[in-house]
């Protein structure tokens, strides 16, 4: 596909997660053959845009986030042919394929590493970050990992240690190494001959880790240590120039955004780094602190950062976080509802929309009855964490489903079927009970579903320019659970209207009378009267003022 300047900002990005999509050769686990299946699916909801969760080959310590080999692919997901064929069935559909890159580190079975663990000399040595032992003994520094216990792991054949600021089967790449930059560009160089239309970039404000005196080491946390150091966007900005700008590939990377010289950095176009990027949160820490008078001050504080040069990556759900309607809505008495609302929130901001597989179903959060039902090393490790500060076995597992990453990773629900159409062999992870309430094939023929909401979204951003072009004001108290924004461009002026609440609320514009036309809502007969807007809960209106 040829990709003219800045086409980023006219898509609608739907992310696969491989293992939970579809099972398309009857072993219980989602494969490339069964996303290849659904495609006509996708182009019926109307995105234009797959980012493809890891599929390379791993050994999965990390969910496919430990490569072994970049050219290859995981066999449990398929073979190359299997891509080959969902890239041309997505091409044929006119949606482009956008691959997750995993660059920060690899996987501790990657030749390279095998390579460069067997002795200090040898043309693959300096491929990672190697470290002599404290002269008193032990680790080179204080550094934790994220994943737990320390960041270094200490190899008799070296008499060194190796860097790995995540788990320990993931040694962190050298990037100060130049000759390891050209070998990681020649993997992006491969895949974009392959036809990849753009790059989703993992865990990648680490680069330059600091170890010169630079890094904070009050920070006991290896990530938190090293952060955003210069040389990190020294690399991208070589990463991009060299790999993804001269085809005008997309790109978006996952980072730390911790002020706004940071967002500039990463997302805007005078940076040379990425299109746009999506902060990275911890899971417990977005649940903890979210609020809709929080997500107004980011909405104002971010537009006026990038507005000039930038842009934004939207989303609220992916593979790392709560199913969005458990989270920000109400996946109860006004399920149908919320979902909806977040809907049509999400794709009325300014920026690239991204769905989360399922989101457009209202899939909800899963809460299974024992812990041994969990897949995800993180819930498990929370669980006993729980029992450890005295929780009591109900009251630990409770708190590990809240945060579970499971909760957005299990099974799509295709249809009423057994295991809900995902497989017809037991799935890798349990099917969400509510599969038979919640399912595509029934949403499809219902023009009331979640499905068909998000259909109508979709379709009005395609034909308007305004929904991802028009200029944006925040038109609401700082306080309160109602969300309101105006989009304008060429004259024309909608405004977008939230209740994050399941209490009523009102709205007041001067601009809204009885008769204003109601472009789209979630609710049959909008209340409409001079200068109000009377909201039901979690009701959403995009009224036409202009």
């Amino acid at each position: 596909m040829q990709h003219k300047k800045d086409w980023y900002k006219d898509l609608v990005i739907y992310q696969i997660y491989p293992k939970s999509f579809k099972d398309g050769n009857h072993d219980g686990t989602g494969d490339l053959k069964g996303m290849t299946e659904k495609l006509d699916y996708l182009k019926e909801l109307g995105i234009n845009a797959i980012w493809l969760s890891p599929v390379y080959a791993s050994p999965n310590v990390d969910n496919g986030y430990d490569v072994s080999d970049y050219f290859r692919i995981m066999e449990e997901f398929g073979t190359m042919e299997d891509w080959e064929a969902f890239r041309d069935g997505a091409h044929e559909r006119g949606i482009a394929v956008i691959m997750d890159l995993v660059l920060n580190h690899t996987s501790d079975l990657h030749d390279w590493f095998l390579m460069s663990r067997s002795s200090k000399d040898n043309p693959y040595s300096d491929y990672y970050i190697w470290r002599d032992p404290d002269p008193q003994g032990g680790p080179p520094n204080n550094w934790m990992s994220v994943f737990g216990g320390s960041a270094w792991e200490y190899v008799p054949e070296r008499d060194q240690y190796y860097l790995h600021l995540f788990a320990r089967e993931q040694p962190d790449l050298n990037w100060d190494n130049a000759q390891t930059r050209d070998r990681i560009f020649d993997i992006i160089r491969f895949w974009n001959a392959k036809g990849v239309d753009g790059y989703r970039v993992d865990a990648i404000s680490y680069l330059d880790k600091g170890l010169d005196g630079r890094a904070d080491m009050n920070e006991v946390i290896g990530t938190a240590a090293c952060v955003n150091l210069e040389g990190t966007h020294r690399y991208i900005k070589e990463m991009s120039a060299k790999t993804f700008a001269p085809d005008n590939l997309m790109s978006v990377g996952e980072v730390n955004i911790n002020n706004e010289q940071d967002l500039i950095n990463y997302s805007s176009s005078s940076s040379g780094e990425f299109n746009m990027s999506i902060p990275f949160i911890l899971p417990i820490v977005e649940i903890e602190t979210w609020s809709p008078e929080k997500m107004k001050r980011d909405l104002k504080k971010e537009y006026e950062v990038l507005k000039k040069d930038g842009w934004w990556a939207r989303f609220l759900s992916n593979h790392d976080k709560p199913r969005q309607v458990s989270l920000y809505g109400n996946d109860g008495a006004y399920w149908k509802e919320s979902a909806k609302m977040l809907a049509s929130y999400l794709h009325t901001l300014p920026g690239t929309p991204f769905i989360y597989q399922g989101e457009e179903l209202g899939m909800t959060n899963i809460q299974y009855s024992s812990i041994q039902e969990y897949d995800d090393i993180d819930t498990r490790n929370y669980y006993e964490t729980m029992l450890q500060k005295g929780l009591s076995p109900q009251s630990a597992l409770a708190e590990a489903q809240r945060i579970s990453r499971d909760n957005a990773r299990t099974p799509m629900q295709w249809d009423s079927s057994a295991y809900g159409g995902f497989s017809d062999h037991r799935p890798w992870l349990g099917v969400n009970p509510n599969y038979k309430t919640i399912n595509a094939e029934q949403q499809m023929a219902d023009e009331t579903s979640v499905f068909c909401f998000y259909q109508k979204l979709i379709a009005l951003r395609k034909e308007h320019p305004l929904m991802a072009h028009g200029d944006f004001q925040m038109c609401c108290d700082e306080t309160g659970p109602v969300i309101a924004y105006s989009r304008s461009l060429n004259g024309e002026t909608w405004l977008a209207v939230h209740n994050f609440s399941d209490q009523n609320q009102v709205l007041c514009h001067e601009k809204i009378h009885t008769d204003t036309p109601v472009i789209l809502s979630n609710y049959e007969n909008v209340q409409l009267h001079s200068k109000t807007v009377m909201l039901r809960a979690y009701e959403s209106v995009i009224l036409k003022l202009a």
